[in-house]
């Protein structure tokens, strides 16, 4: 017994001895608890209220077309190139319409025209980046039709031929419409449906001369890059104008505490609380970025992720992570059912893409994915844009025209240069540096739903 009680003795007087060391060298760095608190609870609410900085940017930057005014409808006339550095991963298969929604005035109505042998979807999203409602081809039909884009907590009739779609969380929604492009011969007849997209506000609705919406104006957010808490000013300030979902008060109180939520001033917290949430907007996004980046609730099959079946509507999870990584990946998602996209930033040993390599993607007979619409395989940067490249080729796909192998199989080449002869149909550029890829599947087959088809690896050739 007293042997083995020698040493826990000796330990107790070490412990003795060391403590007025370990307290001098507390005393004289004290640390500063405020900034400590300040960040480690800011990059849980930096996290959280990411959507109200990020839909808040993308409400300035992607209304800039029609004066940064709402319910102005505008259409792009041509397809996304390496020219767009917005981010937002765009796609190169469809023309976008789109336009930012003030709901808080009440409801506005989309009228569309009939189109008829042609993919075209309006996606309907809230201000947490969640989808709402859907018109096109899948939810319905080709036929020409009116319908109702609905506030949080509006009550009324509706007149006679116009429908009412599920209504919005939030005073404030995105409207993008996509329509399929087969080629540039095939602008002029796009152009001519999109002109037959229009928004009317409920009130003028059967006038004879509506009045087009009212333009409400957008703000513009204070630049995060001036200063790490421009982006906290942002987020108080919108959520002040779109608040959060009270189920959540637990959660914003404890936000309070450290100047985080609707209406409140960063300018009047002290210098350490600030600097800790300096700190934590900046991590904050590395954080996000990176969990992206590895894959986060993603289901990885030789390379390639699937995304979590809750895309598109990732608040209902309740993971603020993973409503994170939506709008930073790519602005808003489809629903799975509209839209499957896959994204691979490694090959299929995992290693990182890159163009100083050369790859290949080689699908079997019969292996390539299965859908209703189509489906592409775009290239992008790490700044989510399309690459610039000498042939101005961004994706290939379905209908791209790729040559098929002697056995009915189907090789994509993914590298910097060409690869020369009947290879080059199949050529999809890439830049001299790191990329990522998505795959895309319009109005994807069951397999592809139920994440049971296996894309194939992307194999490095060099």
């Amino acid at each position: 017994m007293r042997v083995r009680a020698l040493p826990r003795l000796a330990v107790m007087i070490a412990a003795m001895v060391a403590v007025p060391a370990l307290t001098g060298r507390a005393q004289e760095t004290k640390p500063d608890w405020r900034e400590m608190y300040a960040y480690s609870l800011g990059v849980q609410a930096y996290i959280y209220t990411s959507p109200w900085s990020y839909m808040t940017e993308q409400r300035w930057n992607r209304s800039a077309d029609v004066g940064h005014q709402a319910n102005r409808l505008f259409h792009f006339r041509e397809l996304k190139d390496a020219s767009h550095v917005d981010g937002g991963s765009p796609n190169n298969d469809t023309l976008y319409s789109r336009s930012w929604l003030s709901l808080k005035d009440g409801p506005i109505v989309l009228s569309v025209p009939a189109i008829s042998d042609r993919y075209h979807s309006v996606e309907l999203t809230d201000y947490m980046d969640d989808n709402f409602a859907y018109v096109g081809t899948r939810t319905t039909g080709d036929g020409a039709g009116h319908f109702a884009i609905i506030g949080p907590g509006w009550t009324g009739p509706l007149p006679a031929g116009v429908t009412a779609l599920p209504p919005s969380p939030t005073p404030w929604a995105f409207l993008q419409v996509r329509t399929a492009v087969r080629d540039a011969a095939d602008l002029p007849a796009v152009h001519a449906i999109q002109d037959g997209y229009t928004l009317t506000p409920l009130s003028q609705w059967g006038h004879a001369h509506p009045a087009p919406p009212p333009g409400a104006g957008i703000w513009e957010p204070f630049d995060r890059h001036a200063d790490p808490l421009n982006e906290w000013r942002t987020i108080d300030r919108a959520m002040r104008e779109v608040p959060a979902d009270p189920r959540d008060g637990d959660m914003l109180q404890s936000f309070a505490r450290i100047g985080v939520g609707p209406g409140l001033d960063p300018d009047a917290l002290d210098p350490s609380t600030k600097r800790g949430l300096a700190r934590a907007a900046i991590d904050g996004r590395t954080i996000i970025n990176a969990a992206f980046a590895a894959g986060y609730r993603q289901t990885n099959v030789n390379g390639w992720n699937y995304p979590p079946p809750e895309t598109g509507r990732m608040t209902q999870t309740r993971d603020w992570l993973l409503r994170a990584l939506q709008p930073a990946a790519g602005f808003n998602a489809n629903d799975p059912v509209e839209a499957t996209y896959l994204n691979a930033s490694v090959d299929g040993d995992g290693r990182m893409l890159s163009g100083n390599h050369r790859y290949v993607i080689h699908f079997g007979k019969g292996a390539e994915p299965k859908v209703e619409a189509f489906w592409s395989i775009t290239m992008y940067n790490l700044k989510y844009n399309l690459v610039a490249n000498p042939i101005d080729r961004y994706s290939l796909g379905d209908r791209s025209g790729m040559k098929h192998d002697a056995d009915g199989g189907l090789t994509i080449y993914v590298q910097t240069t060409s690869p020369g002869g009947d290879k080059d149909s199949n050529w999809l550029p890439a830049p001299d540096e790191p990329f990522f890829l998505l795959l895309r599947t319009y109005l994807p087959g069951d397999d592809i739903l139920k994440q049971t088809w296996q894309p194939p690896k992307i194999s490095r050739v060099d």
